[in-house]
């Protein structure tokens, strides 16, 4: 029998687009058996609203994308956790993915990852998520984990106000390998749009150097809310 899979997306004012999301997931998943949707919000707009119309399970959360994935794997029943950004949809064979990766001895890992933009830096851009380099990850690839992992490493560090998927993606390496599956799920551009291609880039990559760099938490989310949009 197929291993279960719990979907957990933390979401947070995303009025405008949690339909289409909960949407494409419903028809990703409609033939499908032992998978459940959780979405850990912490909404002050409609989005509280859009998410009761769906057949999906809405768990209430303190702000904090840590803190909500948490409550989110709090409310899972599947063996297998799949956390996904409210803006990223997966592959078509996302499922089998996951599930192929698991029953082959693949704890936790990723997908590569397209933006929704064909601007050549941006697919520049997703094109080196390919490669097994730190500095390539990011919770935009969405992540799978077997819950008997998750609870292991003791989930995310809820501490981590920014940067919680890198530091989780290294305490899984401190376990397991990390794997990244050849599928690749499709992320908005949104941000980019917002702040320009090179100077958000700019930004992250400043942001990189920060969290290597061993500075405060508090110092880095500064930068960020000073930088970007």
């Amino acid at each position: 029998m197929d291993k279960t899979i719990s979907i957990i997306i933390p979401t947070c004012n995303e009025e405008s687009i949690i339909a289409h999301t909960i949407q494409k997931l419903l028809a990703l998943t409609e033939h499908s058996e032992g998978v459940e949707i959780i979405v850990s919000d912490a909404s002050t707009d409609k989005t509280p609203d859009i998410l009761a119309s769906f057949p999906v399970i809405v768990c209430n959360s303190a702000k904090g994308r840590s803190i909500q994935m948490n409550s989110g794997a709090l409310h899972a029943n599947g063996e297998i956790l799949y956390f996904l950004h409210a803006d990223t949809e997966p592959p078509e064979t996302f499922l089998n993915d996951i599930r192929s990766a698991v029953a082959s001895g693949k704890e936790a890992g990723c997908f590569r990852m397209h933006f929704d933009d064909d601007h050549p830096l941006m697919s520049l851009f997703g094109w080196f998520t390919q490669f097994p380099l730190m500095i390539c990850r990011g919770g935009d690839q969405s992540l799978f984990i077997t819950r008997e992992l998750f609870a292991m490493i003791g989930g995310f560090d809820e501490t981590r106000l920014i940067m919680e998927d890198y530091n989780m993606i290294s305490r899984i390496e401190q376990v397991t390998p990390f794997h990244i599956l050849n599928s690749e799920v499709t992320t908005s551009a949104r941000k980019y749009h917002r702040n320009g291609i090179i100077p958000l880039q700019l930004s992250f990559g400043a942001i990189h150097l920060l969290y290597a760099l061993g500075v405060t938490q508090e110092s880095i989310i500064q930068y960020y809310k000073k930088n970007i949009v």
